[in-house]
């Protein structure tokens, strides 16, 4: 099967203007947005208005922070995100789709216009000082990284740490930016207490393939190092290999999970790559750019993974895939968790000793 793009649109400046340091090459259209427009042609008379590339944020006054997920099978009970659109840039992230909440496009807008939720950590402490709240681990990560670059000016996950610790609630942490060391000394507190649990995202072990697919995060080296300091320092540690590119990264699994275990993580989990929305052409046009070699028969092993279709949206189907060749990857995984001793135990975070602290004095944003 040939592979075309369904709404062919070209990269900011051009097609032979590539974006360095970006996962998607272009702005696919809003689909929220009537009104929006793109260069469809580079034969065009009229000048085209290129657009920067230097990253934006935009800082915004939210109403909520906590959102309750209903999913059944994300496994969170609730996810705390301060940032909205993710400079990281991995081409392949399902949170490209909610960009378009905010008006803008899930492609280069996606990791260049960056939304602040300034007011996150009062936002924090308002929900957990309600008599409604009862207490629940908070995902920091669910939709986009908490410690994204921007993290290390704003400080708000740091920030929010402080106030889930005076409050002795539990948080679970998924990053891939070494930037989650910096609170360290934050983390080790909350170990005390059994409130934490982080959880390092390492796709392989491939530089090269990182530095195409997610071209703004730490590298792998740097996560493991991540995953080795905090088991040193006693604090519940895992990996996450995901997502799974049949075809660029499935290969890749064994020495992932060999390598976390080294470095000391205790559990591990994966899922297969999903192309939901506007994620489909984004990828789809990065993976002719990236990999023209093998993108045919990348695009349909991830179909093979999804019953023919790259966009599933089936619970449970669309984390683990289906078919023959994401009972391979299942099976795989299993081999190498056991093999390395991972998954053995689970950890169960402490919610027994919450206590709502109504002055305390937390310098909040």
């Amino acid at each position: 099967m040939v592979i075309q793009l369904q709404n062919p649109t070209l990269p900011i400046g051009g097609m032979n203007d590539s974006l360095k340091g970006r996962g998607a090459q272009f702005n696919p259209k809003n689909k929220f947005l009537a009104g929006a427009y793109v260069q469809a042609y580079a034969e065009a008379i009229d000048e085209w208005e290129v657009e920067k590339r230097e990253t934006e944020y935009i800082y915004d006054n939210s109403q909520t922070l906590v959102n309750k997920v209903t999913s059944p099978d994300v496994g969170m009970q609730f996810s705390v995100n301060p940032y909205q659109g993710c400079e990281h840039g991995c081409v392949y992230c399902y949170a490209r789709n909610t960009h378009e909440y905010w008006g803008y496009s899930a492609g280069v807008d996606f990791e260049s216009r960056i939304v602040v939720k300034k007011n996150a950590a009062a936002l924090l402490k308002k929900c957990l000082e309600a008599k409604a709240w009862v207490p629940a681990t908070l995902s920091f990560s669910g939709n986009t990284d908490c410690y994204q670059p921007m993290e290390r000016k704003m400080r708000l996950t740091r920030t929010m740490l402080e106030i889930c610790l005076d409050f002795r609630n539990p948080v679970s942490i998924l990053t891939k930016n070494a930037l989650v060391l910096r609170d360290l000394d934050i983390l080790q507190e909350m170990q005390k207490l059994n409130l934490v649990t982080v959880t390092t995202s390492i796709t392989s072990l491939d530089e090269n393939l990182r530095q195409k697919m997610e071209p703004r995060t730490s590298t792998y080296a740097s996560r493991l190092k991540v995953i080795e300091t905090l088991s040193a320092a006693g604090i519940h540690t895992g990996v996450m290999n995901a997502p799974i590119v049949p075809g660029l990264n499935d290969a890749h699994m064994h020495d992932v999970l060999k390598a976390a275990s080294e470095a000391g993580a205790k559990w591990a989990g994966y899922t297969v790559v999903r192309l939901n929305g506007a994620v489909g052409d984004i990828f789809k046009d990065w993976l002719l750019k990236a990999y023209p070699d093998r993108a045919e028969k990348v695009w349909n092993l991830i179909g093979d993974c999804h019953d023919g279709q790259v966009n599933d949206s089936r619970f449970g189907n669309r984390i683990i895939g289906d078919g023959k060749i994401a009972a391979v990857i299942k099976d795989q995984f299993q081999v190498y968790c056991k093999k390395f001793g991972l998954n053995e135990e689970k950890v169960q975070l402490n919610t027994a000793d919450f206590r709502r602290v109504r002055n305390n004095q937390l310098m909040l944003f």
